[in-house]
This record gives C-alpha cells, structure tokens and sequence, in this order.
C-alpha cells in the first residue's frame, strides 16, 4: 500500500457494516486513505478536521462483500465482521488498511501479523468471539410475559446480533428479548423474525410468580451443590467473570 495516498479528511458514515464496507469500496476505487473514520453519530466536531459523510450504498457494499470472499478468503470477511463489532475506537481505519491490502496479496493478508493493523483486526475478531462465546452460557433469560422471555446483558462489544442469531438457532419457537444495557438497544425475536431497536423507553414487564419460583429454586440448587471447603474465586471468575454477574440469576 505504499503507493496509496493518506488524504486529510475525516470519514462519517452511518455506523453500519455496509456503510464500512461503501467506504472500503471508494477506497480501494480511488486509492486513498482518510486519517479517520468515525460513526457519525458519535463524532465530536473539531475545526482541525475536514470532514466528509460517506452515504452508504447497498449496491457498493454487496460488491465488496462479494468482492472479499472472492479475492481474499471468506476468512478475512468472518475477520472484519467480527473486528468490526468490536468497541476500539480506531476500528474502521485497521479495518480498512486490512481489507484494501487483502484486495492486493490475497489469502496471505492473515500470515502478515508483523503490519500493526492486520494484528489489530484479528484481536478484535477475538475479543468480539471470546465475548460472545461466554454470554451463549452466561445469559439468563426470564419470564416477563405469556410466552415471553427476557435476558439483560452488559458487554464490552456490540455483539447482540450474533448472540441474539444463536438463541434464534436454539430456541426457534420462542418470543424473546436480549437487552444490552450498555448501548440501550434491543435485539427482538417473535418466533418468525428479527429486528434491534433503540431501548432507551423501553419498560421491561415484571417477572411472573412462576418465574420468581424458579429463580429461588435455582438459587437454592447453586447454593446447595457447592462445597465452602473447596470454593475458589479465583477459578470461578475466570469461567464466570465478574464483570457479568449483574446479570445472573444465582448472584441477584
């Protein structure tokens, strides 16, 4: 990438994967890169920057994405997304220094970990899956409603769509809610179809009699099959890490 030119610009975009992805797409068309890239949204105006709003377009974006699995691999799309999910700051600009010099070298991007932003996406692929991995086990949902489910979270990264897609795979039939708290947004499933909202109105029901029934029974079962003699916090922190307890049942 040493023929690309670095442009004084900032990029705003609409803080979605396809409007990334637009960008990646213009790009790699112009070759240039921008000093920043933030959600804008999220973006504090400063006279220093010369800014630039990136509208995302689908058509550009299914390019790329088909563009990434053909000319790279498959595994550097699974790589951004997950990268992306991410809560780094400077996440858009590794991402796409990543992908634009996966279009040039292929497959062999991923064995290039000595270039700071291909080692930069790969850890927050894995912070991003070893996040979701443990809350597939730690979640706890509760009954709210007639037929309906409810499971608060608080995770470092945004990663209710894959955590909200893998209960869909486990418990297709049932009408659920996963709240994370951190970001005020709702992942919502009717048994049919999806979709994440905004959840800063949101008022969640109260629990059921039944459901308060069962979590005392839970309680009482953790509590019992546990040995004081051989209790080790240290151990059980770091399958269950503390930061999540908030949000379980047996801790409440």
């Amino acid at each position: 990438m040493s023929n690309w030119k670095l442009i004084n610009k900032t990029f705003l975009y609409d803080g979605s994967f396809q409007g990334l992805l637009t960008i990646v797409f213009d790009c790699y068309l112009n070759k240039t890169l921008p000093q920043k890239i933030y959600k804008e949204e999220s973006y504090i105006p400063s006279f220093l920057d010369k800014t630039l709003y990136i509208e995302t377009d689908y058509k550009k974006y299914q390019r790329i994405f088909n563009g990434i699995e053909k000319s790279i691999c498959y595994e550097a799309l699974y790589n951004s997304f997950y990268a992306f999910l991410s809560d780094k700051t400077d996440k858009e600009v590794q991402i796409l220094k990543y992908l634009c010099n996966g279009f040039d070298v292929g497959p062999e991007i991923n064995n290039m970990i000595t270039l700071s932003y291909v080692f930069k996406v790969i850890n927050m692929r894995k912070s991003s899956l070893s996040e979701c991995h443990k809350l597939k086990g730690l979640l706890r949902f509760q009954e709210v409603g007639n037929n309906l489910y409810y499971s608060s979270i608080h995770p470092d990264n945004n990663i209710i769509e894959p955590l909200g897609q893998h209960f869909i795979r486990r418990l297709p039939k049932q009408n659920f809610i996963i709240h994370d708290k951190n970001r005020d947004i709702c992942f919502l499933y009717n048994g049919l179809e999806y979709k994440i909202i905004d959840s800063k109105n949101l008022k969640v029901p109260s629990f059921t009699l039944e459901e308060k029934k069962y979590q005392e029974l839970w309680k009482m079962f953790f509590n019992t099959i546990s040995i004081n003699e051989r209790k080790n916090l240290r151990c059980q922190m770091q399958f269950m890490p503390k930061k999540y307890w908030r949000d379980l049942v047996e801790f409440n």
